[in-house]
Order: structure tokens, then C-alpha cells, then sequence
């Protein structure tokens, strides 16, 4: 199996989407701070992950484009990032929940996801290298 063929490269893929994802919605939560009525969106990813890692039954199941392939377990999917919107709460007078300094917060924390993304990718690419150049 190769390397980006496997299940953690794939992983790992993912999270680099859902960050950037998360990144977009959470600049644009920002940008419409102080928008009448706007509702904040977040992305969600790690949780279905973790659910992945514990052995809870997971709602993602494999894509099956025809009747006679195997249909296997759901730890060999990855999920793909699902934006929601917190329609149930409200910060401001407007009808606004937006909180800047969460979103800062959010922002920040999601940039160091991020870059722990790219340093474990970096790494497995590194190591493939040293095995394919036979150091």
C-alpha cells in the first residue's frame, strides 16, 4: 500500500480540507460580526474521526457503485467536513452570534490543526524518501 493510498495520508488529507474550510467560514464569521440577524457556521471533522477511533457506529458508510463489491466497514471512510449554523443562540441585540474573541480563538487553534497537519504529512513524505533512496 502506498503512501497515499493509506488510511492515515488520507486522514490527514482530510483534516487539510476541513481546516481550510473551517478557516473560510470562520473569516467570514468574522466579517459579518456585526451583520443584523447573521448566524456564525462552524465546520465540523475531528468528532466523526473520534467516533471513527472509539468504535462507535459511525452515520458515513463506503460508496457502492455496484451490487456484486464488497461492502466493507466504516473505519475505511473518511469523512468529509460538514459546515453547521448555530440558528439557537444569540450574543447582541441585533439577533447576532458572532463573539469576536471565540472566533479569534477558533481561528487561532484551527491554524495550529493545520500546521500539525502539514508537519505529519512532511514527515511520512520525509520517511518514504529515506526508504525509496535506501538510507
Amino acid at each position: 500500500m502506498g503512501l497515499l493510498n493509506s488510511v492515515s495520508f488520507q486522514r490527514m488529507q482530510g483534516g487539510m480540507e476541513a481546516a481550510n474550510k473551517r478557516q473560510s467560514i470562520l473569516s467570514n464569521n468574522v466579517a459579518n460580526v456585526d451583520t443584523p440577524n447573521f448566524k456564525r457556521s462552524d465546520v465540523t471533522f475531528e468528532s466523526f474521526l473520534q467516533q471513527q477511533d472509539r468504535g462507535l457506529k459511525s452515520q458515513l458508510s463506503a460508496k457502492v457503485t455496484d451490487t456484486r463489491h464488497f461492502r466493507f466497514g466504516n473505519n475505511q471512510v473518511i469523512p468529509a467536513p460538514v459546515v453547521t449554523t448555530d440558528e439557537t443562540s444569540s450574543m447582541n441585540n441585533n439577533n447576532n452570534n458572532v463573539d469576536i474573541d471565540r472566533e479569534m480563538a477558533l481561528s487561532a487553534e484551527n491554524q495550529l490543526r493545520y500546521n500539525s497537519y502539514i508537519q505529519q504529512i512532511n514527515s511520512q513524505i520525509s520517511m518514504m524518501r529515506t526508504v525509496a533512496e535506501g538510507r
